[in-house]
């Protein structure tokens, strides 16, 4: 059941607006402990209204699959009770036990604090946890509740296979798999390895020759934008003396070696080019080709989009008279290394995190006034290390999956009120380069309502780029900087701007992005069935993401007719998290104990 649309918080519960202070030599653990011991009694006994009554009157609740088979965010104690008093008899949480070792009292600004706890329980399907943060009013209150289903399965039960063996049944796949995954980059693997930990039967297709070869494949210098320890993948770490920022081969090979530590089943340098309804038992046909001509149909009741966050299709701007321009026009996905472009000018148009390293890149080879920054929008701009949540995701952090799961259970609404203060600070960090960057022309703002790039990814993903040196150069004077007016048309030169000027160029480079990623979806369904396709990326009413770690059809009136087509897309992080929902799902399919999603 969906839930009616919901005005999300625009305040933090700081001390000015509670009334309260805190003294921070108070004994969480005593408080934390009388809370959950009221809060246990009352969800065990299924009370919605005695829950409740523990609650602000502007409480949070967010919960993934763990009591409503579906991705929620509650907002206000009516609400709440509503979503309780509906779902606590058809799950009977149960045995809840609060892990003291983890209560603490954090103060993340000196007008905010909350005590954190970390709670498991059992529910009719599975094993569950939770997280809450209480506030101090009179009493403590909870202010914010999170809590998730856990897989009853652990990594262990991966059993190895001969190598005889393995490779006789990767070639000829004796048993049908259960699940096909369409792509092998790296939320496909972790989609593959999640659901091979359950015991369910998956196959990935990958069109490459080689896993890894999505990360091979693009621009020679391309890194992660965030550090190594925000990236592991399910059930194996990176080795501990990676570098912070590993490069795209690094990475590469690691994917690739990754499918065969964990005897992943893998078709590469194979392509799916249709999904349709089943005709033999099953919900759907996939018809792969391989690489030499074969053709094969499949019969599964689930298929993993694994594509990415946007399409293949890439986003070319149609300026006129393109045909009268002697030099070369490229898209950023065609560019791999700036000495191909030795001794010419460069203009390089747009903002996207891919822009900058490419542009940075390109200046390290060309003298000054060579290369030319052409942006078409305003941009958020932030450092690598300026905004990444170093208490949770560093080499002295916690455990990674509990790192994930404190840092989801966060609402979105509360994440984007955070990140407006995170966002000031380092502003005023930043001042000396942003003040320089403003002063040569460079159009900046501070995200979408002051909260930096978290709502850009969540919503586009775009708008925001990530400084690795080329904020300096342009400031220099080394890369120079074109922003004050619209193209209007190519020229045999270069381009002409509405304004008449002129900007000579050799190469031009459009940095402009991809296709949505639903058109990827769509390019595989009959058209029968593309209205019941729902956005994919973005944030519905709730704030959550619309059909990520679920089913295509999401909420939509013909959710039905897509029933068993996932989506899993995002970064590493995203993808280490949520292949884990998506695999519980199937998991619960296969074993007929999916519910009604709520």
């Amino acid at each position: 059941m969906a839930t009616a649309t919901q005005t999300l918080v625009t305040f933090l519960p700081t001390f000015q607006r509670l009334g309260s202070t805190v003294d921070p030599t108070i004994d969480a653990q005593a408080i934390a402990r009388a809370w959950f011991t009221a809060f246990a009694g009352a969800v065990s006994s299924k009370d919605a209204t005695a829950v409740v009554e523990l609650l602000t009157d502007e409480t949070f609740w967010r919960d993934m699959l763990a009591l409503t088979w579906d991705y929620h965010t509650y907002e206000g104690r009516d609400r709440v009770e509503k979503f309780l008093a509906d779902q606590l008899p058809k799950f009977s949480p149960s045995t809840l036990e609060l892990h003291e070792d983890l209560v603490g009292l954090q103060t993340p600004f000196e007008d905010l604090a909350w005590i954190q706890g970390y709670f498991t329980f059992d529910t009719t399907v599975g094993h569950a946890s939770g997280i809450f943060r209480l506030v101090p009013l009179a009493k403590w209150f909870m202010e914010r509740a999170y809590e998730k289903i856990g897989p009853s399965s652990h990594p262990e039960e991966i059993y190895g296979e001969s190598a005889e063996a393995r490779k006789r049944e990767q070639e000829r796949l004796e048993e049908e798999p259960s699940v096909i995954i369409v792509s092998g980059g790296q939320s496909g693997l972790d989609a593959a390895v999640r659901l091979k930990a359950l015991g369910v039967n998956a196959l990935i297709i990958e069109r490459n020759e080689r896993i890894g070869d999505n990360w091979r494949n693009r621009y020679a210098a391309l890194r992660l934008h965030d550090p190594v320890w925000c990236h592991h993948m399910p059930y194996l770490p990176f080795p501990p003396n990676w570098p912070i920022y590993p490069p795209a081969l690094k990475l590469a090979d690691w994917l690739e070696s990754y499918a065969l530590v964990f005897e992943l089943k893998v078709w590469t340098s194979t392509r799916v080019v249709s999904v349709e309804p089943g005709t033999k038992g099953r919900k759907w046909s996939v018809k792969v080709v391989r690489g030499d001509g074969r053709e094969r149909v499949f019969e599964v009741n689930h298929v993993v989009f694994a594509l990415g966050i946007s399409s293949d299709t890439v986003r070319m701007p149609n300026i006129p008279c393109r045909d009268e321009f002697k030099g070369q026009v490229l898209h950023s996905s065609k560019y791999k290394v700036a000495t191909d472009h030795l001794g010419k000018k460069i203009v390089v148009r747009t903002i996207s995190v891919q822009t900058m390293p490419i542009t940075v890149l390109m200046s390290r080879w060309f003298r000054e006034a060579r290369l030319t920054f052409c942006p078409r929008k305003m941009a958020y701009h932030y450092f690598w290390v300026s905004q990444h949540n170093e208490a949770l995701y560093s080499e002295n952090g916690p455990p990674t999956d509990l790192a994930d799961r404190l840092s989801l259970s966060f609402p979105n609404a509360i994440v984007k009120l955070l990140h407006q203060r995170v966002t000031r600070v380092v502003a005023e960090a930043d001042k000396d380069i942003l003040d320089g960057l403003r002063k040569v022309g460079f159009k900046l703002n501070m995200g979408e309502d002051g909260s930096g790039a978290y709502q850009l990814v969540l919503k586009k993903p775009g708008g925001y780029y990530i400084d690795d040196g080329a904020s300096q150069k342009i400031i220099d004077g080394k890369i120079k900087l074109k922003a004050d007016g619209h193209i209007a048309r190519f020229t045999p030169t270069g381009l002409l701007f509405e304004d008449g000027s002129t900007l000579d160029a050799d190469v031009i480079v459009s940095a402009t992005g991809y296709g949505d990623s639903r058109e990827a979806y769509l390019q595989l369904l009959p058209a029968g069935l593309h209205n019941a396709v729902q956005p994919i990326w973005g944030l519905n009413e709730e704030g959550e993401l619309n059909s990520v770690s679920r089913e295509v059809g999401g909420h939509g009136p013909d959710a039905d007719k897509v029933a068993g087509l996932w989506s899993l897309m995002g970064n590493l992080a995203m993808c280490r998290f949520f292949s884990k929902h998506v695999a519980l799902q199937i998991k619960a399919c296969e074993e007929g104990i999916f519910g009604e999603r709520y």
